[in-house]
C-alpha cells in the first residue's frame, strides 16, 4: 500500500496598513543584506538600524555557535562559539548582516586573541554602543580549550546599579529550551 502526500506552500499574510513601526520605511530599505533572495557569499559589512529605546540602557545578547576561521600557522579550522552582549546607543547592528560579517572570516588565518579583538573593533566601529562585550569559546585544538574575551565601554559610561549584564543559558541544543 502507497502513500501519497501532498506538499502545500502557506504564505503568511501582511498588512502594512495595520502594522506599526518605530523604524522609517527609508531606514529599513538601507539594510541591504536583509532581503528576500538567498544571500551565497560572505560580506565584510554591518548594517546597522536606529537604536529603538536609546533613552534606557538594555542588553542585546546573540550566541553565534558556528564561528570558523583558520590557524594560521596549519591552516586548520578553528571552531568557536562567540557570545556577544552590547548595551547599544543610538545604532544596533542587523542579524543577517552580522551572520554574513561572522561568515566572512571562515578562511582567514587569525590567531583567537587577534580574530575576538578584531570582530569586537568592527561591531564598536559599527554602531558606537555604550557597552560591548565579546566572548568567543573556541572548541579544543591540541588538549587545549581556549576563551577569549574582548569589552569596550564608552568613556564615562557606566551602568545604572539596576542593570546586570547576567549571563544566559546555552541556547546550541533546541531540546533544552523551555
Amino acid at each position: 500500500m502507497s502513500r501519497k502526500t501532498k506538499s502545500t506552500t502557506a504564505s503568511r499574510a501582511t498588512s502594512t496598513s495595520t502594522a506599526t513601526s518605530s523604524v522609517p520605511q527609508d531606514t529599513i530599505a538601507k539594510l541591504t543584506k536583509l532581503g528576500d533572495k538567498p544571500t551565497v557569499d560572505p560580506s565584510t559589512q554591518l548594517d546597522i538600524f536606529p537604536n529603538p529605546a536609546p533613552h534606557r540602557d538594555f542588553v542585546i545578547h546573540m550566541q553565534i555557535p558556528e564561528f570558523t576561521c583558520l590557524c594560521p600557522k596549519t591552516g586548520q579550522p578553528d571552531f568557536a562559539t562567540l557570545y556577544l552582549d552590547y548595551i547599544p546607543n543610538k545604532r544596533c547592528v542587523e542579524l543577517k548582516s552580522l551572520k554574513l560579517y561572522i561568515w566572512s572570516f571562515r578562511d582567514q588565518g587569525k590567531f583567537h586573541e587577534a580574530v575576538t579583538n578584531e570582530i569586537l573593533d568592527h561591531i564598536v566601529a559599527a554602531t558606537s554602543p555604550r557597552y560591548a562585550r565579546l566572548t568567543a569559546k573556541f572548541w579544543v585544538r591540541g588538549g587545549v580549550f581556549t576563551t577569549i574575551v574582548a569589552e569596550h565601554r564608552t568613556k564615562g559610561w557606566t551602568p545604572p546599579p539596576a542593570v546586570s549584564l547576567a549571563s544566559f543559558p546555552d541556547e546550541s541544543s533546541v531540546t533544552q529550551r523551555g
